[in-house]
């Protein structure tokens, strides 16, 4: 028989369970510091380093709970706390004894921040009404946003689909008006990546308004003269 073989196995079984309950008790207790730090940092999620002269703390959480707390001492990191696996009960019981250190620099964190808001002031400038802009770029797409369905449904009239398009160029630019059941749906300026002077989802920004409003009438002009266009070709037709 080999040497050795007939000796009884130590059993981890007492050690680990005290590992387990310390882990359970830091999980606890560290709780606290990161519900506090979501508060203070105003997140649901983050993360914070805490020096002591043993080493660094790191403490990750979300919701308020702990997802880690790793204790960093030289070239050893020790996961005190983790949804990975349990801590060796050494080297758990190695940060432990630091633990203490970390929840006070938590404390000296927090009291750093005592009175620093203070001389802070509050007293705001007026914050300047946009009403009369909005009011006026409304009052100029509504105007637009009247010819453009006047225009899609002559388009659709003419076109006896329910849905197209008529674009032309106006001023070095690409004008494209969609339509559909003799509605304008979008005036775009551009082509791909251009302004929407019309759109369903939100309105220019007064500066493009600005830009390109005064290209309006030419852009009318031209769908004038593209109706002009059919009517002339459709008056040579004869039966």
């Amino acid at each position: 028989m080999i040497e050795g073989l007939d000796a009884d196995v130590a059993g981890v079984e007492a050690a680990t369970e005290r590992r387990d309950e310390v882990v359970a008790e830091v999980t606890e207790h560290a709780s606290l510091v990161a519900r506090e730090l979501s508060i203070l940092q105003g997140g649901d999620y983050g993360q914070a380093e805490f020096d002591t002269s043993n080493g660094t703390w790191t403490l990750k959480y979300e919701a308020g709970t702990v997802q880690y707390l790793r204790f960093e001492d030289g070239g050893t990191e020790t996961y005190v706390v983790s949804s990975k696996q349990q801590p060796e009960p050494e080297a758990l019981a190695q940060a432990m004894e630091d633990y203490g250190a970390f929840v006070r620099a938590f404390a000296d964190h927090v009291r750093s921040l005592d009175g620093v808001l203070d001389q802070v002031e509050t007293d705001f400038p007026e914050v300047e009404s946009t009403e009369d802009i909005v009011a006026e770029r409304e009052r100029i797409l509504s105007r637009i946003r009247e010819c453009a369905d006047r225009m899609a449904g002559e388009l659709h009239r003419v076109a006896g689909s329910n849905y197209g398009t008529f674009d032309t160029r106006v001023g070095g630019s690409r004008w494209e008006l969609k339509w559909e059941d003799g509605r304008a749906q979008y005036l775009r300026v551009g082509g791909e990546g251009g302004v929407y002077l019309l759109s369903q989802y939100e309105p220019p920004s007064p500066k493009d308004l600005r830009r390109h409003v005064e290209d309006v009438p030419a852009f009318v002009e031209a769908y004038n003269d593209h109706v002009q266009e059919i009517s002339e070709e459709l008056s040579t037709v004869s039966l």
